[in-house]
């Protein structure tokens, strides 16, 4: 059993913001928190969780949309990962503070009708209209992290995954955090990168000729670079010892090549902002 299953269980489900959420969440809320493993090795730990998140409509939108999240996280001891936004993962390397692995994540695609994911309850955009339907993508590739500092206070990360599906490019997400307790809260903040490839970019963010006649937007081909770069943080409160209220946040900006975009320049704006709240419950099997 962990030392404060209610921490963990809240940690956890901040995670389900990142790739449940609309499609702008999945680069704009990193995983704040992740779970923590349980101290049985041959422990299996299940956390249930939700979240209400207030986010653009798609990565670069202007219109913001409401969504609840479901999500379940499944872990084996300090081995073994899976759920929607941390994907399927196992961290093959452990000690002094290391973490890597391989990773498999899924990234849930665009809807040119509105942008959002099907969780999406309220707010919608019209702006992707003539930009076709991204599909969903499988992401394959690994994880590094490390955990440093006097009481390991600190903490960074780095995902590097290649796109097969809707998409066909290479993303980098790279996060640094500083976590403190509060009496029996945890917060955690720092800062967010995300870099890109050019067939990424020019996935989600390109206007070829038959967009651009559809769409009246000139016609536009995106290199790769920085996808977005700010900040998140994210709160902890325990309930009980097996359930916890969390609140996250992050505030980014979209990368020159995207937001030089006619599709973001002319219908959407490179700052954007995304809050929610959510709870979750760990037990253990």
């Amino acid at each position: 059993m962990t030392r404060n299953p209610a921490l963990a269980a809240g940690a956890a489900l901040l995670a389900s913001a990142a790739l449940v959420a609309p499609a702008a969440a999945q680069e704009i809320l990193a995983p704040e928190v992740r779970g923590r493993p349980a101290e049985d090795t041959d422990e299996w730990v299940v956390t249930l969780r939700g979240a209400a998140l207030l986010t653009p409509s798609w990565l670069g939108s202007n219109d913001m949309s409401l969504s609840l999240v479901p999500d379940v996280r499944v872990q084996y001891g300090d081995t073994f990962f899976a759920s929607i936004p941390e994907g399927v993962g196992w961290n093959a390397i452990r000690g002094d503070g290391w973490k890597i692995g391989p990773l498999a994540k899924i990234r849930f695609g665009r809807s040119e009708e509105n942008g959002g994911s099907p969780f999406q309850i309220f707010g919608r955009s019209n702006d992707l209209r003539g930009m076709g339907d991204v599909n969903a993508s499988a992401e394959i590739g690994g994880f590094a992290e490390k955990r440093f500092g006097s009481d390991g206070q600190w903490e960074a990360r780095a995902e590097v995954l290649k796109g097969f599906g809707g998409h066909d490019g290479v993303v980098a997400y790279t996060s640094l955090d500083y976590r403190k307790r509060l009496g029996l809260a945890s917060l955690r903040v720092g800062p967010r990168l995300n870099l890109v490839s050019g067939d990424f970019n020019d996935t989600f963010f390109g206007i070829d000729e038959a967009q651009s006649a559809r769409t009246g937007l000139p016609v536009y081909d995106a290199d790769g670079g920085v996808l977005s770069w700010g900040a998140g943080a994210s709160l902890v409160q325990p309930l009980s010892r097996r359930s916890a209220i969390s609140a996250f946040g992050n505030v980014e900006y979209v990368g020159s090549e995207p937001g030089n975009s006619p599709l973001i320049e002319e219908r959407g704006q490179r700052l954007q902002m995304s809050v929610g709240i959510g709870y979750g419950y760990r037990f253990s099997l």
